[in-house]
């Protein structure tokens, strides 16, 4: 096959952690010709989505890691598979290149993740369609609301819609100190809607990262503990990263979500987990890979790359 990757620079991969690396390592492992262009290097044209795509060799060096062939344009329905690992911030650029994609797969292109559900799955409103397994939420611009639902459950955990990696996320207990300003900075006077949700103090054994790769749960997670007081277990945020079996009602969340976001078209999904409850559900590019493998064993890449197969030759 022919899988291109559209993802950020390669520049920039940190190879011993970034799962792109890992699917990029097991393709080629297995004789698939891969392939790596930019958001920026799509172009439509009389009708036609092309990118400035260029093929990549690995040569096995850590440091030296890629070599590449002269950048040539493609039409992207050339490509047996397109796999979207392009980082947030999901802006409007980030939509622009969506509404690229999905032109692509009208030309016959297979996009993984799907185009439209990447758009119609905000990382964390999508929660708001399985608020059978969340925590109470509140989505709203309005500080009347997010004082009341502050005043009802006392400890809250303010956040962004469109934050990454624990930017922006503020725990507000019972004195409610500096309420005001946290409402007023997040929502910026009104003007942007966020989420409160009540604090799970099961965040204590960690954040959960459930990958759930074609509508089934990988058997292991990765427990993101928070550190030095913390309360953010994101790595990026200084989280430790601990892989562990997937519990019974980590478990019962991915199998519930998993078949219906497969069918919807996102193959790969990182639902996040605190104790009992589902607090995000991410779509754009879910990682996570290696952590699990290195410390379980467990390849999670090798499961990856076979769905992405499976969906090809369907």
């Amino acid at each position: 096959m022919k899988i291109a990757f559209l993802a950020d620079p390669l520049s920039g991969f940190k190879i011993y952690k970034d799962s792109t690396f890992a699917m990029m390592r097991e393709a080629a492992r297995r004789g698939h010709a891969i392939y790596h262009f930019e958001q920026r290097d799509m172009v439509l044209e009389e009708g036609v989505v092309s990118a400035r795509v260029a093929q990549i060799h690995l040569t096995g060096d850590a440091d030296a890691w890629y070599r590449l062939d002269p950048a040539v344009d493609v039409n992207l329905g050339e490509f047996d598979a397109i796999l979207e690992r392009k980082d947030p911030p999901f802006d409007m650029e980030y939509v622009y290149g969506t509404y690229l994609l999905e032109l692509a797969e009208r030309q016959g292109a297979c996009v993984i993740n799907s185009p439209r559900a990447i758009r119609d799955h905000n990382e964390k409103m999508a929660i708001g369609q399985f608020s059978e397994h969340t925590s109470p939420t509140l989505v709203t611009s309005d500080a009347a609301r997010l004082r009341a639902f502050h005043a009802k459950h006392t400890d809250v955990i303010f956040k962004p819609l469109d934050g990454m990696g624990g930017a922006g996320i503020f725990r507000v207990k019972s004195d409610a100190l500096n309420l005001g300003a946290i409402i007023e900075t997040l929502t910026d006077n009104g003007r942007n809607t966020i989420m409160a949700q009540k604090f799970i103090p099961a965040i204590e054994k960690g954040d959960k990262r459930v990958l759930v790769i074609g509508g089934k749960p990988v058997p292991f997670v990765l427990a993101r503990i928070p550190q030095g007081g913390e309360v953010r277990g994101n790595l990026a945020a200084g989280g430790l990263g601990v892989a562990q079996p997937i519990s019974p009602r980590e478990r019962e969340i991915a199998e519930a979500l998993g078949p219906v976001l497969a069918e919807r078209g996102l193959l790969l999904v990182g639902l996040d987990v605190i104790g009992d409850f589902l607090t995000e559900v991410n779509v754009t590019s879910p990682t996570c890979f290696q952590e699990i493998q290195d410390q379980t064993g467990f390849d999670v890449a090798a499961m990856f790359i076979d769905a992405v197969e499976q969906k090809v030759n369907k």
